[in-house]
């Protein structure tokens, strides 16, 4: 059996800096025709300069696949018309962070107040940028993705023309608030769809299971999957593949991250393959992000074939999700 995707993307990926940037990213320029990128290094990427100078780095270490890297800037509430307008064409997105809410995200915003906000808000939605989010409050750790839906709904309704995305989302509250707002899209990760708080910690722990936000409840999960698998036309994936060195994993105060980008194609076709939705993966991971975000990837055919892929038990001092396992699908190189 054989399964062709035509331009995948990866609309929420983390690729690091210096060695590690060049260890994760031919992975991802191998297998997905572009990526949209996270910029919360440290310092985080603020600045037209640092933008240029992170795409190029990217760039290179992507060399030799027809990859575009979708830059984002790291939110600040501080930023004026005249520089977004000036990094409008070199940006597809900006990525909000409640501060100290995941890695690296000590310079996010410190109050979701409308009023603060309302200044780039108004003109993001003028200029058309749309706003990427991690959406998590501060409090207890299994609520705060509900908790933090009151503020997309504020934002939803202040801002109408602004396109929202909701990152990484993994409650069935989520999926169902995407309804209620037609500014409001998503992504869904591989690791969310496949895992739930019982496979990270149910029996002994698993910190390469470790994420944030972390993994639900089955029903959660079944939400997840319902809408990824249906073609649900306001969700993509976006892998929120995230490397950490396996000294940064195995230790007291573990990194939140799951890397999945070297196998995240085949693990998706098993799932989808499994609940009779092979057909449908094309949606999830290109169609419906070409639409969202008004993007039009470099022509890249990938083609997977079922048949058994082994995992690698690492790939360099990162430990992948399924590492040492069998998978039922690979990629035809």
């Amino acid at each position: 059996m054989e399964l062709v995707l035509e331009s995948p993307l990866d609309m929420h990926l983390h690729l690091r800096d210096a060695q590690m940037l060049e260890n994760v990213a031919p992975w991802s320029a191998r297998y997905f025709s572009g990526a949209l990128i996270m910029p919360n290094l440290v310092p985080p990427i603020t600045t037209l300069d640092s933008l240029l100078s992170y795409k190029e780095r990217i760039q290179k270490a992507a060399i030799h696949n027809p990859f575009i890297p979708y830059m984002t800037l790291f939110f600040k509430d501080n930023y004026t018309k005249e520089f977004l307008a000036e990094v409008k064409d070199q940006i597809t997105a900006i990525k909000l962070y409640p501060s100290g809410i995941t890695t690296n995200s000590d310079g996010g915003v410190r109050t979701m107040d409308m009023q603060i906000l309302a200044p780039v808000l108004e003109v993001m939605s003028e200029l058309g940028i749309p706003l990427c989010v991690h959406g998590e409050s501060d409090g207890f750790v299994m609520d705060r993705e509900k908790e933090f839906g009151k503020t997309y709904e504020k934002l939803a309704k202040t801002f109408p023309d602004l396109t929202i995305i909701m990152e990484h989302i993994t409650t069935a509250y989520s999926v169902e608030l995407l309804e209620k707002y037609d500014n409001l899209f998503a992504t869904i990760t591989l690791h969310h769809l496949y895992i739930t708080l019982d496979e990270v910690a149910g029996g002994v722990l698993r910190p390469h299971l470790f994420c944030k936000p972390i993994a639900k409840r089955p029903e959660d999960r079944e939400a997840l999957l319902q809408a990824a698998t249906a073609t649900n036309p306001k969700v993509m994936f976006g892998s929120d593949s995230a490397p950490h060195p396996t000294h940064a994993k195995e230790c007291c105060g573990c990194a939140a991250g799951v890397f999945t980008s070297p196998l995240a194609l085949p693990a998706l076709a098993q799932l989808f393959e499994a609940r009779g939705a092979l057909d449908n993966l094309q949606t999830f991971v290109s169609d419906n992000a070409r639409r969202i975000y008004g993007i039009t990837p470099p022509q890249k055919i990938v083609r997977l074939v079922k048949e058994p892929m082994e995992v690698a038990k690492s790939y360099g001092d990162v430990v992948p999700m399924f590492a040492g396992e069998n998978l039922e699908w690979r990629v035809d190189e």
